[in-house]
């Protein structure tokens, strides 16, 4: 029992008096007439059931127990006591140890009572902050979200930290990750030399350091704002996954109330903790298994290669410039998630080409080399017969050939050679066949109307492959980007013909930056474009109502700013050491 406490109050703290005047009513009639009975601490009345008119020189005691040990009894003074019998006093005293005995029962229960309350508070406590603080530190599978949202609790919460820092275990050990207070994290970084430390990571149990100045484990390495400390670890199974330290500049400034809450705010981290880094690897998984995939596109064609990650890198620039206007599109603001999403749409935009034909895919001219030479072999054989000039037609021919817009003349050229037949030993021959004919008059690029449908089939090529990877909530709306990258606001695209709001606007941000990358690099078919050519065919695209008029002004507007962000993109999340987790026995 606190004895600072003056006599009345340290009373007050075992028993009400209004219960303890109750015991002395009910014992008093079975006492002489004029007794009056009291309650001693230390042999001084404190506490008597009628008023003091008289001395207490001659008194019969019996001790009360109590929780706290004190010098506690209860006393009679019996009026006339000389003149009683032994049975009379004999008596007196069996009433006085009933007394006494009821009153300490009584105060054993109340104590018992009472520390079941404190000990049920003190549990609601704990499973209020644990509530509170699952809700808090699962809120997200993000490392920094999780260590915020634990220094965030450690502010707030009734803890007397002025200071505090967490840390985390690096490749080379531990640093701090976030910290509150103020003071600079140089001053807390010394810790992680102390044996205290260290002790705190191989026990895995927390410990309370009242005066750091008295403790040899770590009062060397300390700042001198610091003078108690409360050093948590946060576990998980057999892994420090870190720890916690908070500091006051004040002595005894933690007890035990505050090592528990900690403890369990600590455990809940932990777990919390474990969770981002078992969600980090998965993203890493996932991130690494999806750019090889790009990888696998991009090794077909050597001419394409690059194209899905300048892509991806364009349109999350892109859709950051957007994020930032405050003219067309004030109402769009991409978040985080949203860019590593449009980023994976662009890395995996063309991944359905995996299933598309290779002689179409990478099809550099209208017709192939060895078809061109047999059509020269019949020019030839046809001016042998016939004593004509065949080179000049030939020649002519594997022009049309390679031409991605052949003018009039030439198709008419082409046309009229196809009625040409001419007979060598009685058989006829054709100067074109069909096939032939229809390739070489094809008005724009090189691909004929079955094989621009077989290009056309890799948006939903795409969807197919990539139906089978079960792809986090983050990343819903990828496969829809994807399919829809080659949609036109006029209702003119493939797979669906969708139009207007009907496609995601990552999906008109996509379209845009593949048509730009596309136009701008050398293809098998065509030299390299340059940009301010490129930039006026996606206007003419624009005004055309094929691509969204203002993402493109913008785009266009913007062009140095989006190339200049692009180069510094870096969502591919390479693994980070953050996630190295130290078990306890590589900490001796």
């Amino acid at each position: 029992m606190n004895i600072g406490l003056n006599p009345e109050n340290r009373l007050k703290k075992i028993i009400k008096p209004k219960k303890l005047k109750a015991f002395m009513q009910k014992a008093l009639p079975l006492l002489p007439e004029g007794s009056v009975l009291c309650v001693y601490i230390d042999g001084t009345p404190i506490f008597c059931a009628e008023p003091i008119c008289h001395s207490f020189e001659e008194t019969i005691l019996s001790p009360l127990k109590n929780p706290f040990d004190d010098n506690l009894s209860l006393g009679a003074f019996i009026v006339n006591r000389a003149k009683l019998s032994k049975p009379e006093l004999s008596h007196i005293k069996s009433v006085l140890d009933f007394t006494a005995f009821s009153i300490s029962n009584y105060i054993e229960s109340e104590t018992a009572r009472r520390l079941i309350g404190e000990e049920t508070l003190s549990k609601y406590r704990e499973l209020a902050l644990l509530h509170r603080s699952i809700v808090e530190l699962n809120n997200s599978l993000r490392l920094k979200d999780v260590i915020t949202a634990l220094t965030n609790e450690c502010k707030t919460s009734a803890l007397p930290a002025e200071m505090g820092a967490v840390y985390l275990p690096e490749e080379e050990g531990f640093t701090i990750f976030d910290s509150f207070g103020n003071f600079s994290t140089n001053e807390l970084e010394n810790l992680v030399e102390c044996r205290l430390f260290k002790d705190i990571i191989n026990s895995l149990r927390g410990e309370i350091i009242n005066d750091v100045r008295k403790d040899n484990r770590c009062s060397a390495k300390l700042s001198d704002k610091i003078r108690s400390m409360l050093i948590m670890p946060i576990p998980s199974p057999n892994v420090c996954e870190g720890v916690l330290v908070l500091t006051s500049p004040g002595t005894n400034a933690f007890n035990a109330a505050h090592l528990k809450h900690v403890n369990t705010l600590s455990s809940v981290a932990g777990i919390s903790i474990s969770n981002a880094y078992n969600f980090e690897s998965i993203r890493v998984l996932m991130d690494a298994l999806l750019k090889a995939l790009a990888e696998a596109i991009d090794a077909r064609d050597p001419f394409t290669a690059g194209h899905s990650e300048r892509v991806a890198h364009l349109a999350v620039s892109f859709a950051r410039q957007i994020s930032q206007d405050k003219n067309k599109f004030e109402h769009i603001v991409f978040t985080d998630e949203q860019l590593r999403e449009i980023f994976y749409s662009g890395i995996l935009h063309d991944i359905g080409k995996i299933g598309i034909k290779e002689e179409v895919l990478t099809k550099k001219t209208r017709l192939p080399t060895s078809m061109v030479d047999v059509i020269g072999m019949r020019l030839k054989l046809f001016g042998i017969h016939h004593r004509q000039e065949w080179e000049s037609d030939y020649k002519r021919i594997k022009q049309i050939n390679s031409s991605l817009s052949p003018d009039q003349e030439d198709l008419d050229f082409v046309y009229s050679m196809s009625t040409q037949k001419f007979k060598v030993n009685g058989s006829t021959i054709h100067m074109l066949q069909p096939d032939e004919r229809k390739s070489l008059t094809i008005r724009r690029g090189n691909l004929t109307d079955e094989e621009r449908l077989e290009i056309e089939r890799h948006p939903a090529e795409s969807k197919r492959i990539l139906d089978h990877i079960p792809f986090q909530d983050d990343l819903s709306q990828l496969l829809t980007i994807i399919v829809q990258h080659h949609e036109r606001m006029d209702g003119s695209g493939y797979p669906e013909g969708l139009s207007a709001d009907e496609i995601l606007i990552q999906s008109r941000i996509l379209a845009i930056v593949d048509i730009y990358d596309a136009i701008t690099q050398e293809r098998h078919y065509k030299p390299a474009t340059p940009k301010e050519r490129a930039l006026k065919i996606l206007s003419l695209e624009a005004g055309e109502g094929k691509l969204d008029q203002d993402l493109v002004t913008l785009f266009i507007n913007n062009i140095s700013a989006i190339e200049s962000g692009a180069d510094s993109i870096n969502l591919d999340r390479p693994i980070s050491t953050r996630f190295c987790k130290i078990p306890r026995g590589n900490m001796n």
